[in-house]
């Protein structure tokens, strides 16, 4: 005879996989900036506060990635991209050159997918597989993660650590991977958010974003830039801004279940 009554099962066999999914979905709670400047500033990618860490996700991309390029030797300022493995890989020269610029490569995933089911097998393999892409093409090791669309879940975060990145969002952004950004509205955006310290994040591509949409950013570069250093802040890489809390074992808002 069952020890558990017919009607315990089954409430069992539906609150077990409803615990399982908050477990996954909840650290993406993360997204919000209320939450994760208050409660996780390492996730938020705060750092020394005279200094902005400034970012680039979804590339490389050879149509748009040379121009950022171009401007931020113009403006002598190194940044931090968060590369997409399958974009990494058909661009070999690309990823090479952004190095060879002086700039930092960091791990945006193998795609850019959403991920709002539990997978650490799958996030493991693509993280590391980025991994070794970004080192075999340029024999540097990556330090850094940021998921695609920002969503941190449980097993993203379990992947990163496992293949020794360190997680970090971001605590400004320009909103600039929509149709109707502007040069004048990415720098406003920023412009709100912008605190010593901060991280900044923007997009040098528009392969996950509205068409054309980098080149509002790409134009809003140098204002960004010239506001920072009015501010007193210096701008460069998340290697010169070592945002706390952020290592493998650092803050971090629920640590899952080994």
């Amino acid at each position: 005879m069952s020890l558990v009554p017919g009607r315990a099962w089954r409430t069992a066999a539906v609150l077990l996989p409803a615990g399982a999914a908050a477990a996954h979905i909840g650290p993406a709670a993360t997204w919000l900036p209320g939450v994760r400047l208050l409660f996780f500033p390492g996730l938020a990618g705060s750092g020394p506060r005279r200094h902005i860490a400034l970012t680039f996700d979804d590339g490389p991309d050879p149509v748009s990635t040379p121009h950022f390029l171009d401007t931020l030797d113009g403006l002598g300022v190194r940044a931090t991209f968060f590369v997409v493995g399958e974009h990494a890989v058909r661009h070999p020269e690309l990823v090479r050159e952004t190095v060879r610029r002086g700039h930092e490569l960091g791990v945006h995933g193998w795609t850019h997918d959403r991920p709002w089911r539990p997978a650490f097998a799958r996030d493991a393999a693509g993280i590391a597989r980025t991994v070794s892409a970004v080192h075999d093409l340029t024999g540097r090791r990556p330090r850094w993660y940021r998921p695609p669309y920002g969503i941190l879940t449980a097993s993203r975060w379990r992947a990163a650590r496992r293949a020794g990145l360190r997680t970090v969002l971001w605590s400004a952004w320009g909103r600039d991977w929509t149709a109707d950004a502007t040069p004048a509205s990415v720098r406003a955006r920023i412009a709100a958010d912008l605190r010593g310290g901060g991280t900044v994040l923007l997009h040098d591509s528009d392969h996950h974003a509205a068409p054309g949409c980098w080149r509002a950013t790409l134009a809003a570069l140098p204002a960004v830039v010239q506001d920072c250093r009015e501010a007193g802040l210096t701008v460069g890489p998340l290697r010169d801004h070592a945002p706390a809390g952020t290592g493998p074992r650092g803050r971090y808002p629920r640590r899952p279940a080994p």
